[in-house]
């Protein structure tokens, strides 16, 4: 059977799917649909519509163009069997959505295990430390007497959706912190942030330090305008156009958060999906693709107030660098921070540039920087994720523990 014939389709994604499908066809921005007069969700310019298109537009993209090999990768992904099957670990706290998950002591029983509460972004779950029996970051520290916890922070319902990043940190990152310290008879964790986490997490940390005992930050930014700042200000740009996107429900919607990150590097994308395709199927590498795929497509959307003050404040206006993001009233200072920490950077990441991460290193001198060969994902869930990131984490964190017992 051809590679591209039909066959039965498991999963809704890549998401968006039309734009993974046109990643070779001419930039969006050259044809009606993506364009401010004719935007898709505009009176009279959706499908079948009477509105007319303006004079100067290029004509709308030939779809008989799309890219064979590229149209049997994603096929490939959307047909293959793959599917998360680990056992969902104990659940230790809740508040509305927002859970905490408890991956347990050893099976030894030590109750000494290090509590180490992982923080992950608003806009994806958690599950990238989780992915797979083979590639679980959690599970594989777990296994080493660690004890991790992992924070979700679910899907915003009506309440979250007029969160901001104060109401994240003051009414779900810092009670849950408070629940975790609380289930250790130290009562403190270690505090470790994923990048838009990360931000939350040192916010958190500032608030309540007498709840933690270190602090890692794995791939975090802090100063936005690093390296010429035109990436953010594109991104802060699109602020205005999202707003009709987020009215109807009150956050940003997962597609196009999804095309924002797709955006960063279109031709890449294409590329992996084409590269996807020629691989055998029932390897360990299309599964981890798989997995990695499934996750970017069970995307969060994001709370109107947080995509406003990401947009604006960090992308547009980069009051982190500029000691001007405050939550909960207060500036969000990382010098004032006295707890042993530890910044993961890995030197490929095309979503956090790695000089906005490393911008961190002159505001928190007594910080340990580990540089890593690899990408924001691919050090967390790739191939050499135990190497390049685990191990070191498992080091780091084995010191804090004999501070912590001296």
């Amino acid at each position: 059977m051809r590679r591209d014939a039909p066959g039965p389709m498991l999963r809704r994604g890549p998401r968006p799917l039309l734009m993974h499908l046109m990643l070779n066809l001419p930039p969006p921005s050259r044809w009606p649909p993506s364009s401010p007069s004719c935007a898709a969700s505009s009176p009279g310019c959706g499908p079948g519509s009477s509105g007319s298109r303006p004079a100067d537009a290029a004509p709308a993209p030939d779809l008989a163009r799309l890219d064979p090999a590229l149209v049997a990768g994603i096929a490939a992904y959307r047909r293959h069997p793959h599917a998360r099957d680990l056992p969902e670990p104990p659940l230790l706290w809740q508040d509305g959505e927002t859970r905490l998950y408890d991956y347990g002591r050893p099976a030894s029983g030590d109750g000494d295990a290090l509590p180490v509460l992982f923080v992950p972004s608003l806009i994806n779950r958690g599950s990238i430390l989780d992915l797979t029996a083979r590639r679980s970051m959690l599970r594989w520290l777990a296994a080493r007497r660690v004890r991790p916890l992992l924070l979700e922070w679910g899907w915003p319902g009506e309440l979250e959706c007029g969160f901001g990043l104060s109401d994240y940190v003051a009414r779900r990152l810092l009670p849950a912190m408070a629940a975790a310290a609380a289930s250790d008879g130290r009562g403190r964790v270690v505090l470790a942030g994923y990048c838009m986490g990360g931000l939350l997490a040192l916010a958190a940390a500032q608030r309540q330090p007498g709840l933690v005992a270190a602090l890692c930050l794995i791939a975090t930014p802090w100063d936005f305008h690093a390296g010429g700042g035109e990436p953010a200000a594109a991104a802060a740009a699109r602020l205005q156009r999202l707003e009709m996107l987020m009215a109807p429900g009150g956050s940003l919607p997962v597609d196009a958060i999804q095309m924002a990150f797709a955006s960063l590097d279109p031709p890449g994308v294409a590329d992996k999906f084409r590269r996807f395709g020629r691989l055998a199927q029932d390897s360990d590498a299309t599964r981890l693709f798989v997995a990695i795929e499934d996750w970017l497509s069970d995307g969060v959307p994001l709370a109107a107030p947080v995509a406003r003050e990401c947009l604006g404040g960090w992308y547009g206006e980069n009051r982190p660098a500029r000691g001007a993001w405050r939550v909960a009233g207060t500036i969000v200072d990382p010098t004032t921070l006295a707890v042993p920490t530890l910044l993961a950077i890995p030197r490929h990441d095309r979503i956090v540039p790695p000089a906005s991460a490393l911008a961190l290193r002159a505001v928190m001198r007594r910080a340990r920087v580990l540089e890593l060969p690899g990408g924001h994902v691919g050090i967390v869930a790739g191939p050499r994720a135990p190497e390049l990131l685990w191990t070191p984490l498992l080091r780091w964190l084995r010191g804090v523990e004999r501070r912590m017992a001296a």
